[in-house]
């Protein structure tokens, strides 16, 4: 693994607060969602701080290594392509799956729209574990991979957290992004201890470290990155500060984003965070004032992962051995997914496919997880999707008023996302005109005239809602 480098104290660029990110005193280095990023057009703001010598990272959020396919080489050719652009040190992604279906499966692919957690299990460690290889032979800089925050949690779990992540680096050599806020999330949602997940994962593996906001609402907490950062989330930094000095910290918000004082708070907030005692080895409690993270009242879902062990070669039961060498080169024995690594796949392929359709096209709850809690996953989706639609497709709250909101909500209900959001706002502009409304003559007449520009010469007509009708009837939506 090459020394990593020393970024500093950072935030998330996002072109609603470019301006006040160009602004604040004392920011080292910039974040930006890769697939917001058009390397052949950066954005001025961006081309402005890497002059004055600000640093610049690349974060992707559609690769979906912890999915159960091989990542996708355009995607991967996309991120290395922003990478150089931005002449970054290091690209960063997420462990966690946003797709399934498809092939594997016999069923149509499913896209979350949202970052969702792989099941702690030797099957589904094997896959990132390949995947992330993938990835690194992919990409002209390092990787670095983040824990997400989740609430809900697989059943039969077999590796925490923390040893979870630890035997991916172990197994690749990938580096770590940690968000210290997921951490606090799924100690509140899933009663998982926060300090034992950084006594067990390999600290020296950290690139560097996310904080951000969110709130709790009837026991779950929600990472929104919309709400200040929180006393209980600045705790677990001083925790993980307590052990390593961080090669780099950056504050996320990506809504209701703040004035520049405020911004400019949270960073002080954390440089004085940062400035407690550190080691290499240091203490497990808490930090200065810090309430001792095992004291903190939890609302899990379910109890944590156990104790399950770290060794290789352990038998899930089905007679196929699914632990790995570290050393041993393509988990899967020949590299294109057939044999023991197509079955691996195919396994978490069809559980991964269960638990989305459950979420996003209302299919039964898989065994094993909570049902309640799916309930609040699934509406927490339908929301985000209608938020993100809202900003992709302005026009349709303009045109639609206070009935954007319910009658997207009763549209995405039982309708996932087929080809991400601009796909989706399409879709459900063509699902109202279909169904004759909205009712107001003037505000359909727009909307036609929306969906016209932005999908073909015509509006839906009577051979559009035969073919709709057959669909919804092939498909039981």
């Amino acid at each position: 693994m090459r020394d990593t480098p020393r970024l500093g104290i950072g935030i998330g660029w996002r072109p609603e607060i470019a301006d006040t990110v160009e602004g604040l005193a004392g920011v080292d280095w910039v974040e930006a969602v890769a697939e917001n990023v058009c390397p052949g057009h950066l954005p001025e703001s961006l081309l402005r701080l890497r002059e004055r010598g600000v640093t610049v990272v690349p974060h992707g959020v559609s690769l979906g290594l912890g999915g159960a396919d091989r990542p996708d080489p355009r995607k991967l050719a996309d991120l290395a392509e922003r990478a150089e652009a931005l002449g970054s040190p290091l690209v960063t992604e997420h462990i966690a799956f946003v797709r399934a279906g498809g092939g594997r499966t016999a069923s149509p692919v499913l896209e979350a729209g949202h970052l969702l957690p792989v099941p702690r299990t030797r099957d589904a460690l094997r896959v990132l574990c390949e995947n992330v290889r993938i990835a690194q032979d992919a990409l002209p800089v390092p990787l670095a991979v983040e824990n997400i925050a989740a609430l809900i949690s697989w059943p039969d779990e077999e590796l925490s957290e923390g040893q979870f992540l630890a035997e991916l680096v172990e197994r690749t050599g990938v580096r770590l992004l940690i968000d210290v806020a997921n951490l606090h999330t799924n100690h509140v949602n899933r009663g998982e201890d926060p300090a034992r997940a950084l006594d067990e994962l390999p600290v020296e593996a950290i690139a560097y470290v996310h904080v951000a906001g969110g709130v709790e609402r009837d026991g779950v907490w929600h990472d929104t990155h919309a709400h200040p950062v929180t006393r209980p989330v600045l705790d677990v930094l001083a925790e993980l500060r307590a052990r390593i000095a961080p090669p780099g910290v950056l504050l996320e918000r990506d809504d209701d984003f703040p004035p520049a004082a405020e911004l400019a708070g949270e960073l002080t907030m954390i440089r004085d965070t940062l400035a407690g005692p550190a080691g290499p080895t240091g203490p497990t409690g808490s930090v200065g004032t810090a309430v001792p993270l095992s004291a903190t009242p939890a609302n899990p879902a379910r109890p944590s992962a156990g104790g399950g062990g770290t060794g290789h070669g352990d038998d899930n039961g089905s007679g196929v051995e699914i632990g790995m060498d570290v050393n041993s080169g393509d988990a899967f024995g020949d590299g294109n997914g057939d044999g023991d690594g197509g079955a691996v796949r195919d396994r978490l392929a069809l559980g991964q496919t269960a638990l989305l359709s459950a979420l996003v096209a209302g299919a039964p709850v898989p065994a094993g997880f909570d049902s309640e809690r799916l309930g609040v996953q699934s509406r927490a989706l339908v929301s985000k999707r209608v938020g993100v639609i809202a900003k992709v497709a302005p026009e349709l709250p303009e045109i639609l008023g206070d009935g954007f909101r319910p009658a997207f909500v009763s549209y995405a209900t039982n309708r996932p996302m087929r080809a991400g959001y601009r796909r989706d706002a399409l879709d459900f502009a063509e699902h109202l005109l279909i169904a004759d409304e909205p009712g107001d003559p003037v505000a359909r007449r727009r909307l036609t005239l929306w969906w016209r520009e932005r999908a073909g010469a015509r509006p839906p007509g009577r051979a559009a809602r035969l073919v709709h009708a057959a669909r919804a009837a092939l498909t039981g939506r």
